[in-house]
C-alpha cells in the first residue's frame, strides 16, 4: 500500500508550509488521493513529487498560471513516454534560459566590443554557441 500523509507531514517533506498546499489545493495544483475516516486530506507520494515540481518552478520565476498549464502536460506523460517526458523538461529548461538571458540583455548592450570578446572568451565554446544561439531565438541578433 502506498504511503499517505496529512497536511503536516506533506508539507514538512516538502519545506513548505501547510498554508502553501491549502492554497495549491484550493487553486488546484494538488489533490489529496483521498480523506480519511476523519475527513483529513491526505495526500500520496505523488503529490510530494508534484508539490517539488511546483516549488522548482516557483524558483525558476514561472507563475501560478503557468505551472498549472506545465503540469498538466507533465501528468500526462506515462512511463510508456519517456521521451515525452525528456522533451518537456528540455523545453521547460530552455524556457528558463531564455528568461536568464532576458534578464541579462540590459547589461549584455551595455558592454563594449571589446568587453563582449572578453566575457565570450571565458565561456567554453559550447556555452558561448548556446548563448548566440538563445540570442537568435529571442531576435536579438548575434551576442557579439
Amino acid at each position: 500500500m502506498q504511503a499517505t500523509y496529512r497536511i503536516g507531514q506533506l508539507a514538512k517533506l516538502a519545506d513548505v508550509s501547510p498554508r502553501t498546499i491549502d492554497f495549491y489545493t484550493s487553486i488546484g495544483l494538488l489533490e489529496p488521493c483521498r480523506r480519511s475516516a476523519k475527513n483529513y486530506r491526505l495526500y500520496n507520494d505523488e503529490t510530494l513529487t508534484r508539490l517539488k515540481r511546483i516549488e522548482q518552478l516557483k524558483r525558476e520565476k514561472y507563475s501560478l498560471d503557468e505551472i498549472k498549464a506545465t503540469l498538466d502536460v507533465w501528468s500526462k506523460v506515462t512511463s510508456e513516454e519517456q521521451v515525452s517526458k525528456k522533451l518537456t523538461d528540455l523545453q521547460l529548461h530552455l524556457e528558463q534560459l531564455q528568461r536568464e538571458v532576458q534578464e541579462l540583455e540590459p547589461v549584455i548592450e551595455q558592454l563594449k566590443p571589446q568587453q563582449a570578446k572578453r566575457v565570450v572568451n571565458k565561456l567554453m565554446p559550447q556555452t558561448a554557441a548556446c548563448i548566440e544561439a538563445l540570442m537568435l531565438l529571442l531576435g536579438k541578433g548575434p551576442f557579439l
